[in-house]
């Protein structure tokens, strides 16, 4: 056990609604310690962080503010000399690597550097110190980070913290505080919407806007994403659990706009000019203040990237935005056009490739939308085809939305049938974006499940504060939402458990023997100090493909 406090249209953001103290005593000793505001010079206002960690190598992150008019996404301020330090201790008695970089407004005074040199399986301290420019003596928080193990370990236990949908208007991000507060995480995995694009007031919660955007717009320059982002890196429970451990990060699409797809958005005006520019805007600024190392090719940079955890696991992070076909119109066969990616071509040749050569135990996947069909009713191809070809749906059931993989049939067939031939058990999906929280098998067919078998297991975490079924309807947790539950279950008979009405995060698991995921639920978004409580568990033991309840883990 950890040292976690117990008692412990139809757009997609609509679509939800259509279907249907003592912790704070753990958690503000450890953010003064790792990496809060308060602990540091005003130059480091956004505090550190820390991102994919190699067995010798981890990405550092800071924000350097040189003087008080240069705030993110103003263009202003001098340039600044940085140093970084990592050591073995707090004390930094004993510094294991080091170096010197610069930045300016032309990266918006953001720092990030590769540290390496590092051994294997091991906790860090880091910090930086401007050594040139306006703000020379600065020095920032000290932050906490950890290496992965080294290649061929063998690996007893990985353990992660898992969240998603961070949205500043709908509430407070306890979640990220009481992850802040766990000594027992290798890393944070952050499955995509961690800022959102819209104006103040335009995608609030139930309590409404707890806290305002800004800028006061939907954001599309590249200034209104750097401040956007620096908006949220001013969040204390942000910095609390980057400052203390490593994030391994996605994004989805409210990096950029609602239902991004490769050359659109649902939330992209032509009052906003074209696309092109804003997608490359809010990437720009996603690369400057997140602390994830992008994979340069010979043609492009992307996001999509493989970690590893010795021999225990292999993680690939994914990218379902930016080479996206649009969404698939509701209730209609559009789902069913074998030309449609969600992945495109290149990576999906790359995720294909990479679990059919994968020697580790696990190939976990991380998935920013769920990948489990969610169908009503799942029909049998196999007998209802002139059916379904009759009435106009799509023969493998109509999806409740469009915008997932549910989108995406035959994208979703291609990957699911390379896990089957190559004869990997141990694929999970973790999964974010749906704002609820599911434990699913991934069936073959739907209609045929549990008897035509399944291929794959996913874990789906609830949002850290984005809206679901009882925020949207404005009623009571736990009405209409575990109606709609029950609901789900009856149609969707390889959902083995879904909460749809309650905030949180996971804590995922992974031994030889099993992977699992712990839930834990946040009691109220507007109130800062609010306690958690636990929720359920389930896991998949190695070779079975399936899901089964379990007791706590973490």
């Amino acid at each position: 056990m950890s040292e976690n406090p117990t008692p412990v249209t139809l757009s997609r953001r609509g679509f939800i609604g259509a279907a249907g103290a003592g912790a704070l005593a753990v958690g503000l000793p450890l953010v003064a310690r790792a990496g809060s505001a308060d602990a540091a010079s005003p130059a480091f206002r956004h505090g550190v962080a820390s991102g994919d960690p190699l067995s010798g190598a981890v990405i550092l992150w800071t924000r350097v503010t040189p003087s008080p008019d240069a705030t993110p996404g103003s263009g202003r301020g001098g340039a600044s000399t940085v140093t970084w330090e990592v050591a073995t201790a707090r004390s930094f008695d004993e510094i294991v690597a080091s170096g010197s970089t610069s930045t300016d407004a032309g990266r918006d005074h953001t720092v990030k550097v590769d540290a390496t040199g590092l051994g294997p399986a091991t906790v860090y301290f880091y910090r930086f110190r401007v050594t040139g420019g306006p703000a020379a003596g600065a020095m920032s928080p000290i932050g906490r980070t950890k290496t992965a193990p080294a290649a061929g370990a063998d690996v007893a236990e990985a353990r992660f913290g898992v969240v998603s949908c961070s949205n500043w208007e709908a509430g407070y991000f306890s979640s990220y505080r009481f992850l802040a507060g766990r000594s027992d995480l290798d890393a944070v995995i952050h499955l995509g919407d961690y800022i959102y694009e819209y104006g103040p007031g335009e995608y609030g919660g139930k309590n409404g806007a707890v806290r305002r955007h800004s800028p006061a717009h939907d954001i599309v320059s590249l200034a209104d994403y750097r401040i956007r982002h620096g908006q949220y890196k001013s969040d204390p429970d942000t910095q609390a659990v980057h400052g203390r451990h490593p994030f391994i990060v996605t994004w989805d699409d409210h990096e950029a706009a609602n239902d991004q797809w490769a050359h659109g958005a649902e939330n992209h005006k032509p009052s906003q000019g074209p696309w092109a520019p804003r997608k490359a805007h809010a990437d720009q600024a996603y690369f400057e203040w997140m602390p994830v190392r992008p994979v340069v090719s010979a043609d492009n940079r992307h996001i999509y990237r493989r970690l590893a955890y010795g021999k225990l696991l292999e993680l690939s992070m994914l990218d379902l935005r930016t080479y996206r076909d649009i969404s698939a119109d509701q209730f209609s066969r559009q789902s069913d056009d074998p030309s449609r990616t969600i992945m495109g071509a290149k990576q999906m040749a790359w995720v294909q490739g990479g679990i059919a050569s994968s020697t580790a135990k696990w190939q976990i996947i991380g998935n920013s939308v769920m990948i489990s069909p969610f169908l009503i009713p799942p029909l049998d191809p196999k007998t209802t085809k002139p059916l379904t070809e009759l009435i106009g749906i799509p023969e493998n059931g109509v999806a409740f939305g469009g915008d997932d993989w549910n989108g995406y049939v035959a994208d979703r067939k291609r990957l699911l049938d390379a896990i089957d031939h190559a004869g990997k058990k141990n694929v999970v999906f973790i999964t974010g974006d749906i704002h609820m929280s599911w434990a699913n098998d991934i069936p073959r067919t739907p209609a045929n499940y549990p008897a035509a078998g399944t291929v794959a297991t996913e874990f789906v975490v609830p949002s850290v504060t984005s809206n679901n079924i009882d925020d949207i309807l404005d009623v009571p947790p736990h009405t209409v939402g575990d109606v709609a539950a029950e609901a789900i279950k009856v149609t969707n008979h390889h959902t083995r458990w879904v909460n749809t009405d309650d905030h949180g995060y996971g804590v995922m698991t992974v031994t030889p023997a099993a992977a699992q995921m712990d839930w834990y639920f946040v009691n109220d978004l507007a109130d800062r100090r609010t306690g958690q409580r636990y929720a359920q568990s389930w896991k998949v033991k190695s070779g079975t493909r399936r899901m089964t309840k379990a007791a706590r883990s973490s």
